[in-house]
């Protein structure tokens, strides 16, 4: 099996060969969730793509060869004001959304990280690090407060590729009368008694958000490691600052070798956003719709590219899956041939693999049982078809809403109304069932049903 993997890198802006720093061993980090509301269906998108790449690696290198991990951040001022909001303890909070995303990920067939640390456990090493960026001479204290500076790191918006000029001027930076360049950004702020903090030789406070990435990609990876994985919306401020105060606190020219971020998700073609109301949480989807149809919609776009959540992608998935389905069975899973794997191995090209998927499956159908293993696999190896033919109609059943003497009833009623000649009441009766989840389909000289 060929590892000859490449990458389109953030930080070269271009498509490079990856070559793992250890020859056998692959270290990656990836950005967890910000515990203070529930993860939406663009927090999936990267967890379902690094999955798929988490899958990838562990197939190249072996399952104990890689080493994943996927932080979870549960103190910042998001969380502060969500649990003030919400009249809520920060504990209650973070453990009810950790919890939660969680289920998210099981609902979506991602496999666990290796290592999943929260912020909150690593304080003492967040403290050591900003100590190591005052005695090296890449930050300030001011009241209490500790910042980067900026100016002191040559290669800041290298990542994004802008100067500091062209990055003050596209982006909301924080204000604060500490500052001494407006791109300086926080290391350590301080607390007041009612929101949590920690002791630290700069008073009682709480670490900056971007520090906390920082300290547990070393914790668990070293100074310097492979793969940095994130949506597009970290690229800056979040991933251009680790960079920076990762490479000054440890004087080293690198932090991460390939950086991949993954793009938008819209809705209906508009950006999603609260004040718009379009926001659709994973939590929300577990209650009508299987998880693997949010897994295909999701893959159904180059990660790199914009994707448009939108009922038609939802029913063509469904679609797909209902006719995939038909080939399950258990199966030992196989070696996949590198001609396969070639779409995974370009950028996770998941579109042209997804394609070959459909090929699969047409010489499966036909009765090949060697074509049928390959296809199950194939299917596997990105998380699909794992669950059992069984679960998976049951799934459908449980969310259709009506009893089956319901169903015979409408199915009745439209046979009359086809024999006397309405075809507007027959074709009524047929979408009123479609949108309570059942299919029917007129079949000689009667009518069969299935669930959508």
């Amino acid at each position: 099996m060929s590892r000859n993997l490449n990458f389109f890198n953030t930080l070269s802006n271009k498509k490079e060969k990856f070559i793992p720093i250890k020859s056998d061993k692959v270290g990656m980090y990836v950005c967890g969730p910000t515990v203070y509301d529930f993860p939406h269906i663009g927090n999936a998108r990267p967890l379902v793509v690094f999955d798929v790449l988490f899958r990838l690696l562990r197939n190249l290198y072996g399952k104990n060869k890689v080493t994943y991990v996927r932080n979870i951040t549960d103190i910042d001022d998001k969380i502060i004001e969500s649990a003030k909001k919400n009249k809520s303890t920060i504990k209650d909070l973070t453990e009810n959304i950790t919890k939660s995303f969680h289920d998210d990920c099981k609902y979506l067939n991602c496999l666990k990280p290796t290592f999943e640390p929260k912020a909150t456990e690593h304080i003492e090493g967040m403290i050591k690090m900003i100590m190591n960026l005052l005695k090296n001479k890449h930050a300030y204290e001011k009241e209490k407060h500790v910042y980067f500076s900026v100016n002191s790191f040559k290669n800041y918006g290298k990542l994004s590729n802008k100067n500091s000029e062209e990055l003050i001027a596209g982006s909301r930076v924080e204000i604060s009368k500490y500052k001494k360049d407006p791109l300086d950004f926080v290391l350590w702020k301080p607390s007041d008694e009612k929101d949590p903090g920690w002791e630290s030789p700069w008073g009682r406070g709480r670490p900056g958000w971007h520090l906390e990435c920082s300290v547990m990609s070393e914790k668990f990876l070293g100074k310097q490691f492979d793969i940095h994985g994130g949506g597009l919306d970290l690229v800056f401020p979040h991933h251009e600052n680790e960079i920076a105060q990762s490479c000054c606190s440890n004087k080293t020219e690198n932090f991460a070798n390939y950086w991949l971020h993954n793009g938008f998700v819209t809705f209906d073609k508009e950006k999603m956003s609260k004040s718009v109301g379009n926001i659709v949480t994973i939590k929300k989807l577990r209650e009508n719709i299987n998880g693997q149809v949010i897994r295909l919609s999701l893959l159904s776009s180059h990660y790199k590219q914009p994707l448009d959540w939108n009922e038609k992608l939802i029913n063509e998935s469904q679609n797909t899956l209902n006719k995939w389905y038909t080939q399950f069975e258990k199966i030992k899973p196989q070696d996949l041939e590198d001609d396969i794997l070639k779409p995974l191995n370009e950028d996770l090209n998941t579109p042209e693999y997804i394609a070959k998927l459909h090929s699969l499956y047409e010489d499966s159908s036909r009765g090949n049982k060697s074509s049928k293993i390959k296809f199950l696999t194939a299917c596997q190896q990105i998380g699909l078809l794992e669950e059992d033919k069984e679960s998976w109609e049951k799934f459908k059943k449980a969310k259709v809403k009506v009893n089956e003497n319901f169903i015979n009833q409408k199915i009745k009623a439209r046979n009359e109304a086809r024999k006397k000649g309405d075809y507007k009441q027959a074709d009524n009766l047929r979408k009123e069932l479609e949108d309570r989840g059942i299919l029917i389909e007129d079949k000689q000289n009667k009518t069969v049903w299935k669930y959508k």
